[in-house]
């Protein structure tokens, strides 16, 4: 029931894009950003940040938003991050994970590795189809959206560049993370396995032969699989 809970709580549209909002950032975000971003009175936001804490979709904290401290720098302000656990609901009821963390431990016990990640790279083809590899990174990021990866686009210091934009030409260091992977509870016990088979999907998905290329580069908090600018891109 707690997951209905949850996932009902969304059904508001004011709720759901503070959540998207959050979520979205990566980072921990004031009452104030998400209002302004709902476009929502700041009363209004704090209720249904609240709510969604309540629920266990979000997560808060209070923290000083001017950067300082000591005296003169303000009280802290509460703060919303997106809660790490997963909520699904299935009726009637289904239990897919087990099954994928089974097979996974077979597979794994088997080495079946190599054979995994074969499959994986002609189901990425396969959900690709006729399309040509992807054209660029502007082309990832709507991919890697469309199946749940949540992609970012960072620079090589590490900071955000603007989703979703077309890239300049010729950017050195530019690469697509994603803050999502959808194989996160499998990954968790079986990183090696499915990691690989992430990297094998994505290179069927995108694309191996294109501009861009696949490569693992694992943080924590992430997905293992980073996309970048093939260094030998010709197009």
């Amino acid at each position: 029931m707690e997951n209905i809970d949850a996932i009902a709580a969304l059904q508001d549209p004011v709720r759901r894009r503070l959540y998207e909002y959050v979520a979205a950032q990566g980072r921990e975000v004031g009452r104030n950003e998400a209002a302004e971003a709902a476009g929502v009175a700041r009363t209004l936001a704090a209720h249904h940040l609240d709510r969604l804490v309540e629920v266990g979709l979000l997560e808060s904290g209070s923290r000083r938003l001017t950067g300082r401290s000591g005296p003169g720098a303000g009280r802290p302000a509460k703060v919303y991050t997106r809660a790490p656990g997963e909520r699904a609901v299935s009726l009637p009821a289904r239990d897919y994970r087990t099954a994928a963390e089974l097979l996974a431990e077979a597979a794994e016990q088997a080495g079946l590795d190599a054979g995994l990640r074969a499959a994986a790279r002609s189901r990425g083809e396969a959900l690709r189809g006729s399309a040509a590899p992807c054209g660029g990174l502007a082309e990832v990021m709507e991919v890697l959206a469309a199946r749940g990866y949540e992609p970012h686009l960072e620079d090589a210091e590490g900071a955000d560049g603007a989703e979703g934009a077309d890239e300049p030409s010729g950017a050195a260091g530019r690469v697509v993370r994603m803050r999502n992977c959808p194989f996160h509870a499998v990954a968790e016990r079986f990183p090696p396995l499915v990691c690989g088979m992430n990297l094998a999907l994505l290179e069927g998905l995108l694309g191996a032969d294109g501009p861009v290329r696949a490569r693992m580069d694992a943080r924590p908090g992430e997905c293992c699989v980073v996309v970048e600018e093939s260094k030998n891109n010709h197009y």
